[in-house]
Formats: structure tokens, C-alpha cells, sequence
């Protein structure tokens, strides 16, 4: 049951999300396609009410990471295709034929699951081959040595009437060594098509993140897969804008003396009488407990730090120089309007991560209100 007065809140703004999605869409390369990435819940803000979304966009691609999310995706009436982005388990592929995911496969073993599914008698959505090509060495498969040429021909051998793509994942996008990896990516996909019954043409080719897209860099794809631009992670300067708030409230405000000290192990103490508010929001809501010294929220329009170490439900904060604080006072701890807010890179420095790291955590620890 939700809590009819929730501690800690996350406005989401499917608005952002639909002029987010608006401005991606304008900055693909003539004959390309978006693949909408929503993993983790949709970075945090709920599958169930970004897919429709998408679906009211034309994407007709989507892009999950777990059957679950598989599940939510085809739950929310999507009938496109959906491709995972990692390799899976032997469960997870046979978990998902129902919810028909399109998987990835990087080796022979892996290949083998597949083949062994498909003589069982069921219908695989569709294979798509990974390859490494000098990429995050996670899940994609090794051609540039002769034993992985070798499993490749295996692979092709059991699988090649059902590979429908070939992947890869780029590990940087700094223009040197995207450029080095696209060209590579190229040249190995040449060389499975060399070596296959595979035509170029009849392949879905895809590569690339919203970094890839923001690069600048031509890169041969047909697709690019993108979340973090669609969440407001990204690009200021484009005029995409971050789609989700994090939000609590002030309940209590005390005068403290000289030499009191803030938070579990007396942390820190007071250079001088100040005016302290808790907040009820802590670690156990994704306010990371090592923020102290750098953190700030936003309070009735004024900038307020954070003092002490963060306590699992609460946070202490500094309001001695904002007139009239009171409990029950929004605070703001990501997000605000164009006049005075806590944006995205005050709050990377502040929590010392990436806003794809924050938005899921956020998500999935506190209330969603949508607007």
C-alpha cells in the first residue's frame, strides 16, 4: 500500500519525457532508427507509463534488460520488437519466448541453448550475433583471434537462418577511439557476412548510445539504442531537460548553540549558533550517506547544506540564511525551476555519480507522482 504521506517523493514529468524523446528522434542520421531504451524500470520512471508514450511516438523497438521488464513492456501493449541488451541465462531465454524477446548471443554455448529451443519445437523471435570488436569485453563474442573466428562459424553454422542483427557496444565515444572501434565493428561484420550465407542488407547492424548519437562521429549503423537522452541525462544544450525531481519535506526546524555537533559520530560540529532543519529523506531513499560537505537542497528559493552524516530516514541542512523555514516545507533535493534549481551537474558533483546511476535508485525507492 502507498504511503498516503510519503517522507521522500520523485515528481516524474512525462512531458520531458515525449520533448526528450521528440528531440532524439530529430538528431538520428537520415535512415536510421531509435531503439528506446527502458532498463531498470525505465531508468526509474515506471515501464508502464513511458512505454505508451513511446508507442503514441511510433517507436517501434524497445530495448529491456531483464524478463521482468520484457514482461512490463508487452504488459503495457507494446507489439514491436523487443531486443535485450546483455546476454541472458538459458532461464531468462526460455522465461521470455512468451513475452518474444529478441536475444543476443556471444557464444557457442550460448548458441547452443538457442538451437536446442528451436528442435524442441519453439519459435525464436529472432538472434542477434554480439560481437566484442575491441569493445567492454562483457558479453559479445571475441572474432579478432582465430579461436573466436572458429566459434563464429560454429555459431553461424547452428544459428545463421535466425540471426536477424549484429551488435556491438562501444566502451568510449570520444571521437579517436569511437572512431577506431565503428570502423572495426565495420570490418568484422563484413567479415561474418564473408563468411555466411548473412547479406548485409537483410541485417539489422546496430551500434551506438545517446553518447554515440551526441558524438558527432558517422558510424555505421542502423540503429542507435538510447535511454539517457530520453531521461534528460544528457545534452543540456540541445534543450533536453531532466525528467525527474527528487522531492521531501522539512519536519522540524531548532536553533542549535556553538559547538553542537551534527549527525552519528559527531561529524561535524558548529562553527556557531545556526538554525537546523531535518528533512525526511535519507541513505535508505538514495541520499547517499558520504554527502556531507558537498551536498545542498533547495529550500523556500534558497540553497541550504547539508550537515553532517545523512541517517538512514533523515537529513540535517543549514537553513540559518533562509527567512522562515517551517516544517512541512518542500525541499528539493534534485531538480527546481529555471530561476533556482539543484541541476545535473551540481548534483553529479554532490552524489559523485551519473545520472543514470540516480534516476533507477530514486525510482524505485520512493513514491512516483506523475505530472
Amino acid at each position: 500500500m502507498a504511503d498516503p504521506i510519503p517522507s521522500s517523493w520523485c515528481d516524474i514529468h512525462l512531458d520531458r519525457v515525449a520533448r526528450n524523446l521528440e528531440l532524439t528522434l530529430g538528431l538520428l542520421p537520415q535512415g536510421t532508427q531509435l531503439c528506446a531504451v527502458t532498463k531498470s524500470d525505465a531508468y526509474g520512471h515506471g515501464i508502464d507509463r513511458v512505454v505508451p508514450l513511446l508507442m503514441e511516438h511510433g517507436i517501434t523497438r524497445i530495448g529491456i534488460t531483464s524478463n521482468a521488464e520484457a514482461s512490463a513492456v508487452r504488459g503495457a501493449g507494446f507489439g514491436g520488437r523487443v531486443f535485450r541488451l546483455r546476454a541472458a541465462t538459458p532461464q531468462e531465454v526460455q522465461g521470455a519466448l512468451s513475452d518474444r524477446v529478441e536475444e543476443q548471443v556471444g557464444s557457442v554455448s550460448a548458441a547452443q541453448h538457442l538451437g536446442d529451443l528451436i528442435h524442441a519445437g519453439h519459435s525464436i523471435e529472432g538472434v542477434h550475433l554480439a560481437l566484442n570488436s575491441d569493445g567492454m569485453s562483457r558479453d559479445g563474442l571475441d572474432i579478432a583471434t582465430e579461436a573466436g573466428q572458429h566459434d563464429c562459424r560454429v555459431i553461424l553454422q547452428d544459428l545463421g537462418a535466425h540471426i536477424v542483427g549484429i551488435c556491438t557496444h562501444f566502451p568510449s565515444n570520444e571521437p579517436a577511439p569511437l572512431r577506431r572501434n565503428a570502423n572495426l565493428f565495420k570490418r568484422q561484420v563484413d567479415w561474418v557476412c564473408e563468411h555466411s550465407n548473412l547479406k548485409r542488407g537483410d541485417l539489422l547492424i546496430h551500434a551506438g548510445s545517446s553518447l554515440t548519437l551526441l558524438s558527432g562521429q558517422q558510424i555505421d549503423t542502423d540503429m542507435y539504442r538510447c535511454g539517457a537522452l530520453l531521461y534528460g541525462a544528457l545534452s543540456p544544450e540541445q534543450g533536453v531537460r531532466p525528467t525527474m525531481e527528487l522531492k521531501s519535506r522539512v519536519v522540524h526546524v531548532g536553533d542549535y548553540p556553538k559547538g553542537a555537533t551534527v549527525g552519528y559520530d559527531r561529524d561535524y560540529e558548529l562553527p556557531e549558533a545556526r538554525r537546523l532543519a531535518c528533512v525526511s529523506i535519507g541513505y535508505a531513499a538514495g541520499v547517499r550517506c558520504d554527502v556531507q560537505g558537498r551536498g545542498h537542497v533547495l529550500v523556500r528559493g534558497g540553497m541550504a547544506p547539508l550537515l553532517g552524516k545523512v541517517s538512514m530516514n533523515s537529513s540535517v541542512v543549514d537553513v540559518t540564511e533562509i527567512p522562515d523555514v517551517q516544517v512541512g516545507d518542500v525541499v528539493t533535493l534534485f531538480g527546481g525551476t529555471d530561476d533556482m534549481a539543484i541541476g545535473p551537474t551540481q548534483v553529479v558533483a554532490q552524489f559523485g555519480t551519473i545520472l543514470p546511476d540516480l534516476f533507477p535508485d530514486w525510482g524505485a525507492r520512493n513514491l512516483r507522482v506523475y505530472n
